[in-house]
């Protein structure tokens, strides 16, 4: 019978946050594939876990995700881990996920800590609709596509950040996003978690000021729908309404129709569009 891969998420920090269903699978799997083995030894001495271990990162991810394949097609089952938090999140064990279902190998997700999940609930921002960019790419065309994208995005934003590197994406924030409200979580669920709720001008003045430490993640406001339809509204009424009834007639639109598009765009009554038109 084929092996199975686990997916087990690991504490962020606090080592309390180990859950009772990944310690058992942990110790009872055949092989656990860690990003960092010489991070990962710790917390498996912590627990006093004995399960043999082998490197799976970024840079064997293809060719070692074969050999874990074929070892799991041979009946072992393989539990994956990472440095800290839910494997597949940012890190390459999506890789072998994607991998396993191509070659038909059973895998199944043990839930735990997630920073990205952990900061959101901490943030104080709406919670409903969020989106996760990880870490913004580091080459700088892609970084600032990325970044303008974000500029029209309505959902709360997610972000990792590195504490050296704050001040340069809180300055690129407030350039592409101008004044959103911004949660600061560093050191999740650790002895010195700090969450700092402020603006993203606000926390640039701060960081600026008082170097952090420890890994961050940014909680980052949505645009409002509210200002959304006020650029939009505000982009119409550059145009005189002859301008904008031409833009809808161009298409193929007919009059009546145009006219009631005309006015939805401006706020207005079809009637002020009518009366506009005639004069």
């Amino acid at each position: 019978m084929a092996g199975k891969l686990y997916l087990c998420a690991t504490p962020i920090g606090n080592l309390e946050d180990m859950t009772l269903r990944v310690l058992h699978t942990l110790q009872e799997v055949d092989l656990i594939a860690a990003e960092d083995t010489r991070n990962s030894i710790k917390l498996l001495n912590h627990f006093e876990i004995k399960t043999p271990m082998t490197s799976y990162h970024e840079y064997n991810k293809i060719e070692k995700a074969k050999d874990l394949i074929r070892q799991m097609q041979e009946g072992k089952n393989v539990a994956l881990i990472t440095d800290a938090g839910t494997p597949g999140i940012s890190d390459p064990g999506e890789e072998l996920v994607r991998m396993c279902y191509d070659a038909g190998v059973e895998v199944t997700s043990l839930p735990g800590a997630c920073a990205c999940v952990t900061a959101l609930t901490l943030s104080g921002l709406p919670t409903r609709r969020f989106c996760f960019e990880a870490f913004l790419p580091t080459e700088k065309k892609e970084r600032r596509e990325i970044l303008k994208e974000l500029e029209e995005e309505t959902r709360t934003i997610i972000l990792y950040e590195a504490p050296h590197r704050l001040v340069r994406t809180l300055e690129e924030l407030a350039e592409f996003l101008g004044e959103r409200r911004i949660s600061v979580c560093r050191e999740l669920t650790k002895k010195h978690e700090t969450v700092f709720q402020a603006t993203v001008a606000e926390a640039l003045e701060y960081y600026r000021e008082n170097a952090p430490k420890g890994e961050c993640v940014l909680v980052i406001e949505g645009k409002s729908r509210d200002a959304i339809r006020a650029k939009e509204q505000q982009r119409w009424e550059e145009l005189s309404v002859e301008e904008h009834m031409e833009h809808y007639l161009s298409q193929g639109i007919e009059k009546k129709e145009a006219m009631k598009l005309v006015a939805k765009d401006r706020g207005v009554s079809k009637r002020d569009i009518y009366q506009e038109l005639l004069q």
